[in-house]
């Protein structure tokens, strides 16, 4: 199956390191995700928090390897995995998921950052990676919808610093420079939409001050000749194996339907991990 982009879709990608797939998952499907974001016990037993600056929190869960879940055909189905393989040029594995949960007026925020700012201490050489933000509720200006700033993918890699919180955060001077030549623009996302953006691109959101939740799911994707050299609490190389589109419905019913929900759960990646490894660099 080809990827999922128009030739203008593509075009944007590579001039603007991002670009907005509406309707990338339908209804159903899209609420299917919600749904089991919500029941696995996998996701709520492995939360934890991000503080910003300010003292607001984000939750967050990760795992590495993606299962037979809802989520995990999701990151595997075709229109996914095609679509990433056409804009890094070749093959591509999981390098990893996580949901990114903003709660209403407490969720936080989080500052200027590039993906590859931390992917490239993770031992990979190239930014040979991208990402698919999923909204899973819609995504606003008022709950922290990611900002995106136009075109800064072709800044390269910027340098990053431990912030006063516990985030790395892009050095700000370059950034402020940036935004004097490229425009931020606020992806305003429905359920079922995929944000697809490079790993070099810089974002950030604010924090949630509305009345409504803003989840997010984020699969995060490197080339297979982009193996890291470096062993990382992040996946070296593991082949990934494509499913059919409908595997996500498919998953749901079963899940729905089954006497043991295990086998549908993540092996989420344990917080005390995640923190030895951010804090030895």
């Amino acid at each position: 199956m080809p990827s999922v982009l128009s030739p203008d879709q593509r075009a944007a990608y590579d001039a603007d390191g991002y670009v907005i797939v509406r309707g990338f998952f339908d209804a159903e499907e899209a609420a299917l995700l919600k749904r089991a974001m919500e029941q696995d016990p996998a996701i709520r037993g492995h939360f934890y928090n991000r503080g910003d600056n300010d003292g607001g929190n984000t939750k967050m869960a990760l795992w590495n390897h993606p299962g037979d879940s809802v989520y995990g055909m999701a990151a595997r189905c075709l229109r996914m995995v095609d679509t990433m393989e056409d804009l890094l040029g070749g093959e591509v594995y999981h390098y990893h998921s996580k949901l990114t949960a903003k709660e209403p007026f407490e969720g936080g925020a989080w500052e200027w950052h590039q993906d590859y700012g931390y992917w490239y201490h993770n031992g990979c050489l190239f930014p040979l990676m991208a990402s698919a933000m999923i909204a899973l509720d819609c995504s606003t200006r008022e709950n922290g919808c990611l900002q995106v700033l136009k075109g800064s993918h072709l800044l390269g890699r910027v340098e990053h610093r431990l912030l006063d919180g516990e985030q790395m955060g892009a050095d700000l001077q370059r950034v402020e420079e940036a935004q004097k030549h490229l425009e931020t623009v606020y992806a305003e996302m429905d359920p079922g939409d995929v944000l697809l953006f490079h790993c070099n691109t810089l974002h950030r959101s604010d924090q949630n001050r509305s009345e409504f939740r803003r989840w997010t799911m984020i699969c995060c994707y490197n080339a297979a000749r982009n193996d890291p050299y470096l062993d990382h609490h992040h996946p070296r190389y593991t082949p990934l194996q494509k499913v059919a589109d409908d595997a996500i419905k498919a998953a749901g019913l079963a899940f729905a339907g089954a006497e043991d929900e295990s086998a549908f759960m993540v092996e989420a990646v344990a917080p005390s991990e995640i923190r030895a490894k951010r804090d030895s660099g």
